[in-house]
């Protein structure tokens, strides 16, 4: 109840925030109750219908990252003076922080319930004159266990890893004079990117193996080459935070002034924080630049299907609002900082200049990666 109170009397954008996990997670909703339809009406088919569950995984994924990200970002479950005091200390923020999480899932959950069951005809009649009704397998009871099941995944999961992400930690103090540790995964993530594309070459130019059905009518593709999009897009996800780590360092090399050191110090202070989100995002829209020329190159017009649309769209979204999220984050996090520059009269123009060089370097550096990766992930496929 103090979780559903909290969020009636939030801030509207607060509330935006929240609809739109809702919404994320309908989304999500309605690709698992599809793919329990296509069980139910191809029972033939067990192992097309395990693998187009596992693609679920993506977006699914990409809704817990963006669920967990608004809930770090909500201003209710902040920890403040005086609230320990009436019970609310960081442990019970946790919990309520959880349970916020998880009731905005579940709503998007109920939601694609009463959709797909419309969808089906189960509540008002077949619409849209039963266009839907084979790819939802209309005419097969559909299991109200299996179903609820299926709903519950993205709430538990979702929950759980706020509650992980914003569990009360003991840090110890850095030693006297210590520098801060440099994100580490840069090396992996680049070995990574290497390995998925070479394993994508492999196995686009044999053209050999078993193909992988996707949610769609997009299943033409060897096992390999799909592989090979998972390791790249983990690769670019672990880089991330090191890339942005050195772009913070590239800002501030060649006898830098104040705006470029403090543009750059901010970058590597926060490259934690924004640089994975920016390392999924760049894995994400390289992925979509790939897929984009391969339908270019494919001469049947709806080699993508609805749900395989939804499923992308999903997965860019929310991404992409992770991304935009984070640096809300970490625009917080240098409230006091920007207030201190403030008073002791730093111009204003001196942080907008610092926030537009941290974006342009950025950009200058990712937009490129990305494209280059595009490039060289479709090039077995379209070739």
């Amino acid at each position: 109840m103090l979780a559903l109170r909290l969020a009636r009397g939030a801030h509207p954008l607060v509330l935006t925030r929240r609809l739109l996990v809702a919404a994320a997670a309908a989304g999500v909703g309605f690709l698992l109750l599809c793919t329990l339809g296509y069980a139910v009406g191809h029972p033939e088919r067990s192992s097309a219908s395990v693998l187009r569950l596992l693609w679920c995984v993506l977006p699914l994924a990409a809704t817990v990252q963006f669920a967990v990200a608004v809930a770090r970002t909500d201003p209710a479950t902040r920890p403040r003076p005086g609230l320990s005091a009436v019970g609310l200390g960081p442990a019970r923020l946790t919990a309520i922080a959880a349970a916020s999480t998880a009731v905005a899932c579940t709503l998007g959950s109920m939601v694609a319930l009463l959709f797909y069951l419309h969808l089906r005809g189960d509540i008002t009649g077949l619409p849209f004159d039963g266009a839907a009704a084979e790819l939802l397998a209309a005419d097969q009871p559909i299991p109200l266990a299996a179903a609820l099941t299926l709903l519950a995944v993205l709430p538990v999961a979702a929950a759980t890893a706020a509650g992980l992400a914003l569990r009360p930690r003991t840090a110890p103090a850095p030693a006297e004079g210590a520098a801060k540790p440099v994100p580490s995964g840069l090396p992996w993530g680049v070995a990574l990117v290497a390995v998925g594309l070479a394993v994508e070459t492999y196995a686009g130019r044999g053209g050999s193996g078993s193909a992988l059905p996707l949610p769609g009518r997009f299943d033409g593709n060897p096992a390999g080459v799909l592989a090979g999009w998972v390791l790249t897009a983990i690769g670019l996800a672990m880089a991330g935070p090191g890339i942005t780590h050195g772009c913070g360092r590239l800002l501030q090399a060649v006898r830098p002034g104040a705006t470029r050191l403090l543009a750059g110090r901010v970058l590597m202070d926060e490259s934690r924080r924004i640089g994975r989100p920016l390392g999924v995002v760049s894995a994400v829209l390289s992925g979509t630049l790939a897929a984009a020329a391969l339908y270019d190159s494919n001469t049947s017009s709806d080699a993508f299907g609805p749900l395989t649309s939804l499923g992308a769209a999903l997965i860019l979204g929310c991404t992409t609002a992770t991304l935009l999220t984070a640096a809300l984050e970490s625009k917080q996090g240098r409230a006091h900082t920007t207030e201190a520059l403030l008073r002791i009269g730093a111009p204003p123009t001196v942080l907008r200049t610092a926030a537009l060089m941290r974006a342009g370097v950025l950009l200058a550096v990712f937009v490129p990666l990305t494209w280059a990766v595009a490039e060289l992930a479709a090039l077995p496929l379209t070739g």
